[in-house]
């Protein structure tokens, strides 16, 4: 493939544990790749210097409008930046923002996308951005969200969990790669094996365990404590890498909390296995 294949999901959805994973079968190294050199390895859509390089000027005063002009631009000179394909994360949902596609067609090899439970979801999501777990709820459930700019990034395009996962899971001409991060966790070789082969690289199964050893929680977290990670919170007040478990919304959220997004998304989670015959959740 050649031009971006996407590395999409929702926010605290395993997107860095994919990154991670990609980065070290990649480099097929003896030793771990750090977690900070990441973005050698897989860009960020929404990198702000990339913006501004070629916009040839701050940001600041552009118009919605001219910030998605831009968006295409920067769009297309990351997927001609290697002669193969090139691994973009986003969290951005698919639809049109400031009259242009968030995600770019022309730009577009493939992506891979990462689903998750949303009631873990808004577990790791509350404790990242340090507001409440019912107001995260409430986030994943609106489809006007918008996760603001920080640390260096665009403001994102995020809308529900139920929109984000059907507008990649449905688009139209898309050559998707599905992971659900339950999969991954409990079943790593079956799974990322699948997805070495999505992306024709060589099937090494000595490799495929180094990769994932070395993009194991335990290895990113302690990364993490041990040098920091460039995309946890500025001010430090939460670790990046939290628990990496399944389930843990069972403990942490109310009743009311899970009921209500387990209606808002029960087509979803029925579709990918979330709900068992009775409705109830599985994980």
């Amino acid at each position: 493939m050649s031009g971006i294949i996407w590395l999409a999901s929702y926010p605290k959805s395993g997107n860095t544990w994919l990154r991670a994973f990609l980065a070290n079968y990649m480099s097929d190294s003896p030793e771990a790749v750090p977690i900070n050199e990441l973005p050698k390895f897989i860009y960020g859509d929404s990198h702000i210097p990339h913006y501004e390089q070629l916009a040839g000027q701050p940001l600041e005063g552009l118009s919605e409008e001219e910030l998605a002009v831009l968006r295409g631009r920067v769009h297309l000179w990351l997927a001609r930046a290697k002669p193969h394909e090139v691994f973009v994360k986003t969290h951005s949902a698919m639809g049109r923002v400031g009259g242009a596609p968030a995600i770019t067609p022309g730009a577009t090899a493939g992506a891979i996308y990462v689903i998750r439970n949303p009631c873990d979801v808004a577990v790791s999501f509350a404790h990242h951005y340090q507001i409440p777990v019912s107001r995260a709820v409430a986030l994943l459930c609106d489809d006007d969200n918008m996760l603001p700019a920080s640390g260096g990034q665009l403001a994102q395009f995020l809308s529900s969990w139920r929109r984000h996962v059907l507008g990649w899971t449905e688009a139209k001409g898309l050559t998707l790669h599905l992971m659900r991060y339950e999969d991954m966790l409990r079943a790593p070789e079956a799974t990322f094996g699948k997805l070495v082969a999505f992306l024709g690289f060589p099937a090494e199964p000595e490799r495929l365990e180094r990769a994932l050893a070395f993009s194991s929680f335990r290895e990113l977290s302690g990364q993490e404590q041990e040098s920091g990670f460039v995309e946890a919170r500025p001010d430090g007040k939460s670790a990046f890498f939290r628990a990496g478990e399944i389930g843990q919304h069972r403990c942490i959220l109310a009743d009311a909390d899970r009921q209500h997004l387990i209606d808002s998304n029960r087509d979803v989670l029925s579709k990918y296995g979330y709900l068992d015959d009775e409705g109830a959740l599985v994980f």
